[in-house]
This record gives C-alpha cells, sequence and structure tokens, in this order.
C-alpha cells in the first residue's frame, strides 16, 4: 500500500503477540478511563459504546486490569462488551496491583495474590481463559522468580495464554522470562518519553518479545486537544504529571504545532498521525489508545492501514531529536 493511502476494503492489519497465537490490531484499546477512576465525566452507557465501537472499527485488542476500578468495574464492563464476540477479541489483563479500603493503590506480587486475582479477572471478565496476562508491576519485596512460577502454574493450568509483564526494567523482564517465557511487555511510550528504546526494546527485539506501550497520546496531550493556555480543571489528575507543566509542556507544544501542519497536509487528525507513528517504530507491535467516548477510539482506529511518508517521518524524528524526549 502506498504511503498516507488507506483502503476501506482492505481489512485491518494484524500483528502476532511475542511467539504466541495470537493476533491483534495495531490499535488496541485501553480500559482504564472507562473505570472512572482518575478521568472525568465518565458514565457506564457511554462506556459501553465505547468498547462496541472500538470492534466495529476494526480494532480487536482491549487492555484492563484487576485494578482498573475499585471493584474491577473495567473488567466487568469488557466481559459485557464482547460476551456476543468473544472470538473476535483478544483481551489482555494483569495482576499484582489492587485499591485498598482508603482506595490507595497497592501492589502484591506474592504467588497467592497473582492466583487469586487471576481467578476473579476470570469471573468478572466471563471468560474462561485470559488471552494475555500481564504482572502489573512489581512490589519490591516479592522474587521476580516466584511471581514468574506463579504465572507459569496458570499458563500450565490453562487459566492463561500467554503472559507479559508491565512497568519493569530490563533486568527484572529478563529475570522473569528466565522462569516464564513471555509473550509481551507494557511499557509507557510516546513521542517525548522514549527511553526504553535505549535497552528494553532492544532485548525484547533480540528475544522475540513483543512491545505493547502505553501512553502513546500521553494522556491526551500529543492528542493536539491541549494547547498553551489550556485551563485544566484542578480535580484532573493530569496536573499531577511533570510532563504538563513548565519546559516539558512546551516541548510537547513546540512537536504539536508541527505536528499540525502535517496532520493537514496529509488529511489526518494529529491524534492518527502521532499513533501511527508510534506503531511503526522498532519492536513496537501494537499501542494502547484509552478512550471513554466512542468517537475517541473511532478518531484513534483512522491511524491504521497507511503511513507517513519518508519525508513528515524525517520531519518528525528532526523535530523530537532536538527536544528532551526521554524524560
Amino acid at each position: 500500500m502506498a504511503d498516507n493511502q488507506t483502503s476501506a476494503q482492505q481489512p485491518v492489519e494484524k500483528r502476532q503477540i511475542g511467539q504466541s497465537d495470537l493476533w491483534v490490531s495495531p490499535v488496541g484499546l485501553g480500559c482504564w478511563p472507562i473505570s472512572g477512576m482518575t478521568s472525568l465525566d465518565v458514565n457506564e452507557a457511554d462506556s459501553q459504546k465505547t468498547l462496541l465501537a472500538a470492534i466495529d472499527a476494526g480494532i480487536n485488542f482491549f487492555d484492563t486490569a484487576y485494578g482498573y476500578g475499585i471493584d474491577g468495574n473495567s473488567e466487568r464492563m469488557v466481559g459485557e462488551a464482547v460476551r456476543e464476540r468473544r472470538d473476535e477479541i483478544v483481551i489482555a489483563t494483569k495482576g499484582g496491583m489492587h485499591w485498598n479500603s482508603s482506595q490507595r493503590r497497592q501492589f502484591d506480587s506474592r504467588p497467592e495474590r497473582i492466583r487469586q486475582e487471576c481467578d476473579a479477572s476470570l469471573q468478572r471478565l466471563g471468560v474462561e481463559t485470559i488471552d494475555l496476562h500481564y504482572l502489573h508491576a512489581h512490589d519490591g519485596t516479592t522474587p521476580i522468580a516466584e511471581t514468574a512460577g506463579a504465572f507459569l502454574e496458570l499458563q500450565q493450568a490453562g487459566k492463561i495464554r500467554a503472559a507479559g509483564v508491565s512497568n519493569l526494567d530490563v533486568s527484572q523482564t529478563r529475570e522473569f522470562h528466565d522462569v516464564c517465557p513471555i509473550a509481551a511487555v507494557q511499557p509507557p511510550f510516546n513521542m517525548l518519553q522514549q527511553s526504553i528504546q535505549n535497552q528494553l526494546v532492544p532485548w525484547c527485539v533480540d528475544n522475540r518479545v513483543s512491545v505493547i506501550p502505553y501512553w502513546p497520546l500521553m494522556k491526551g496531550l500529543l492528542a493536539g486537544k491541549i494547547r498553551r493556555g489550556h485551563k485544566f480543571d484542578p480535580s484532573d489528575n493530569r496536573l499531577t504529571y511533570d510532563i504538563f507543566q513548565g519546559p516539558a509542556f512546551e516541548n510537547a507544544q513546540q512537536l504539536l504545532d508541527q505536528l499540525d501542519v502535517i496532520a493537514k497536509e496529509i488529511g489526518k487528525t494529529v491524534a492518527q498521525v502521532v499513533v501511527n507513528w508510534t506503531f511503526h517504530q522498532p519492536g513496537i507491535l501494537s499501542v494502547l489508545c484509552g478512550a471513554k467516548r466512542d468517537w475517541q477510539i473511532v478518531d484513534t482506529a483512522g491511524a491504521i492501514g497507511w503511513r507517513l511518508s519518508q519525508a513528515h517521518r524525517e520531519t518528525i524524528d528532526r523535530l523530537l531529536s532536538s527536544l528532551d524526549v526521554n524524560g
């Protein structure tokens, strides 16, 4: 297919997760926003519309977690949405993070907790097997080999098809992989945050492990909707991130100024340009785009089926090289 061209008649591209039998679209739906914990103006009706719109737009990959919602609301809604279309969807979820009675986030990588959360996830999702099951994060205490052993047991028991890790460094990832071979890793990555390219991505490429990052749009910043002078709601969780303040925020604005030009030239939205660039980076298999409204994920799905021209890629890379992209 020629650069910057797309065809409505062609099926959505599917990519293989690691060495598993799972094949997914280059864009996945990140299902954290639909839980409503840190996203404003969320309601269940719109969340269900968003899930179904993603499927209709050609996205076959849903990413959720045991800890997405105090009571696992995200998993429950995903399960309800795919009940009649289970064979069409690859479901990823995560274990090892929950919320305590004070609604504070708790990490727990103990094998018994991993097994308990997996069983609860299976029940909430209404499935017999989780397609891709990640360790959400390390708790800093439990030996990683013990945690990995629990995931291997879950896989051998048929409760999960493939294992993965999220938010681990390269040495931790390697240690987990030595006990329980993983199919994917899930780190943060976007145009302004590219530190995983230094060590994690090369290791994954060498070991045939897929990189499936979150934050490709950096919580909406790189979608082009949050510009200089934006007035944040005081309760907006994004105010806690450094990238939404000071020099880092100005770096993003300089990038967006150029992306506006490129998007206009090729008839795409800024979000589509950013997501397309991201899933064409070396080692990147699919990117997880959060959404709480159907139009948001439909827009993001428009990043599939074409590719930025070499000239536009070079323009973006030149600009990124002049900015701090390792924040």
